[in-house]
């Protein structure tokens, strides 16, 4: 009891040091105190936004809603170091060839992009888009919700992935709800965006399989398919740093620059 009265008062102190307030004097666990509740706090890494993908910017183009700079950091957050290593550098050199040159800032948006490229594929970046599939190898019955599976959200998952990845869907909750709203868990861009972070780190990690394959969990991630194509089109404005060496890029302008500078010169 006398430990927690001498902490509050430290407490107590410390306010009154930050309000300029007189006639109370620093305790000296005040300084423990203060760094102890810095320390908790938890290091946020740096992040930078994604360009945008075509359909993005033909849906801004219009005036419609379109993806949210907001779910860029949702991914980044979300993805676990294996994403980030050189463990996937192979997997992704068709659209990043330079991930393994690429800062952990760099490669977070890269992953940032290939996710909105994604959900531009899947869902045409609308959050709330639901399909009822008919196809005889995905018409099945969902185990979670006991109904013909829907695929649903910006990445269109199911709530079988809840079960499967430990995402954070609740099918009680939602099957209160119409079938669009925008409340719904599955629907809730956070839930979906992460639930795909973990399915793609369950491909790629747990099960060592190629990022484009027959066996992705995404058809658009399925070479040879019609829906392939429309994700391979929204890779087109992939980070610049993918593809291109920024410095050896500034080089050969400068390079130009003086080329042209001294035929200037000697005409």
């Amino acid at each position: 009891m006398a430990a927690m009265i001498r902490l509050r008062m430290a407490l107590l102190c410390s306010c009154a040091a930050v309000l300029g307030l007189e006639g109370c004097k620093a305790h000296p666990n005040t300084q423990v105190v203060a760094q102890s509740a810095q320390a908790a706090q938890p290091v946020q890494p740096e992040m930078k936004a994604a360009p945008a993908t075509p359909i993005a910017e033909k849906k801004e183009e219009l005036g419609k809603k379109t993806w949210d700079p907001e779910w860029d950091r949702i991914v980044e957050e979300a993805l676990p170091p294996e994403l980030l290593s050189s463990r996937v550098a192979r997997d992704v050199r068709p659209f990043c060839p330079r991930f393994n040159h690429l800062s952990e800032v760099d490669r977070r948006a890269f992953w940032a992009y290939f996710f909105q490229a994604l959900a531009g594929a899947e869902a045409g970046l609308s959050p709330t888009t639901n399909v009822r599939h008919t196809e005889p190898e995905v018409a099945v019955k969902d185990e979670v919700s006991k109904r013909m599976v829907r695929s649903e959200g910006l990445l269109q998952l199911t709530y079988m992935d809840a079960k499967r990845y430990g995402c954070d869907f609740d099918w009680e909750a939602d099957r209160k709800l119409p079938l669009k709203d925008p409340a719904k868990t599955i629907l809730q861009p956070k839930n979906n965006l992460t639930c795909g972070v973990k399915i793609l780190e369950n491909q790629l990690i747990d099960q060592g399989r190629p990022l484009l394959s027959r066996k992705s969990y995404w058809s658009t991630l399925r070479p040879g398919l019609p829906d392939y194509r429309v994700f391979v089109k929204q890779m087109a404005n992939v980070p610049t740093v993918c593809r291109v060496d920024p410095e050896a890029r500034e080089t050969k302008s400068s390079h130009t620059r003086g080329t042209r500078a001294a035929d200037v010169a000697a005409k």
